[in-house]
């Protein structure tokens, strides 16, 4: 889901604009996506009424997984789907499970749509071309996300970008209610830095617990600086339904390590405002 670092100097007189974790690109299509958007996105796509800008949902806008597959199954949501690779690779793996992209980047939607065409059209799959921090909770109901994934999110390395950075508490707060009791939150980065701000975000979060408390680091010589104070356990091992996109090849060619992390969502106290549970969090 990376995106070009460009930014411009806007005039006293515009309207304040929250903080994004993309920058919207030229979104011109070549003949040949322009053809798999028309042909496709009818049926793929989730392309609501726009509110206040063209990548959040108007007001009143909702999402029902049931009415929206035809089906109640397990939900899998992955931020920053870019072209695909791993959310259509996971509908085609799991056809008992239903699986929602989400992306802003319209020529990576189309690039999805063709890879969808080619893999044999499996039906357990939309896209969703929104901002996963303003709509995803305005859309979809508290609690049902079974699984959410966020690969390769654009690390913003300047200082003066990491409130660009996704994971951060405004989306954490957006989206942790949407995950379900025992759901899991998997993320993966080849950036240190990355991960190491990735971590000190999610574990203080009483909502999450690692899933691998005792996990090793990634092991091996890195390009880039290991931050002092890097965790030397928690880390998840490489998730074997993750296919390994553009970005993991071109970190690992750089002599960058791949940070794996996954954590479980807290369960919920019974009748509780979405609090978790005292006690339920294990000891890392």
């Amino acid at each position: 889901m990376r995106s070009a670092d460009a930014s411009s100097r806007e005039p006293e007189t515009r309207t304040h604009r929250d903080v994004v974790s993309f920058v919207r690109r030229g979104e011109r299509l070549t003949q040949g996506r322009q053809n798999a958007w028309d042909r496709l996105s009818p049926f793929y796509v989730i392309d609501p009424p726009r509110g206040e800008r063209d990548t959040l949902p108007a007001a009143g806008e909702h999402l029902d997984p049931q009415e929206v597959f035809g089906r109640r199954a397990e939900l899998v949501v992955e931020v920053g789907s870019g072209t695909g690779d791993n959310i259509v690779a996971a509908a085609l793996a799991h056809p008992e499970r239903d699986h929602l992209g989400v992306e802003v980047y319209l020529p990576g939607l189309a690039q999805t749509l063709s890879r969808v065409e080619r893999s044999g059209s499996p039906r357990n799959l939309r896209m969703m071309p929104l901002d996963a921090q303003r709509a995803l909770p305005a859309m979809l109901p508290e609690g049902s996300i079974d699984q959410l994934w966020v690969y390769f999110a654009d690390p913003w390395p300047k200082q003066r970008h990491h409130k660009r950075r996704l994971i951060n508490p405004p989306f954490l707060d957006a989206v942790l209610p949407l995950l379900a009791d025992d759901a899991v939150f998997r993320l993966a980065t080849d950036w240190a830095q990355y991960a190491h701000h990735m971590r000190q975000q999610l574990d203080p979060r009483p909502e999450l617990a690692l899933l691998h408390p005792h996990g090793a680091a990634p092991e091996g010589p890195s390009s880039d600086a290991v931050p002092q104070g890097m965790p030397s356990t928690g880390w998840a091992p490489r998730f074997e339904g993750r296919v390994k996109t553009g970005f993991e090849s071109k970190g690992r060619a750089a002599g960058r390590l791949i940070w794996d992390l996954a954590y479980t969502r807290v369960p919920r106290r019974p009748g509780s405002d979405g609090a978790p549970s005292p006690g339920t969090r294990p000891t890392p």
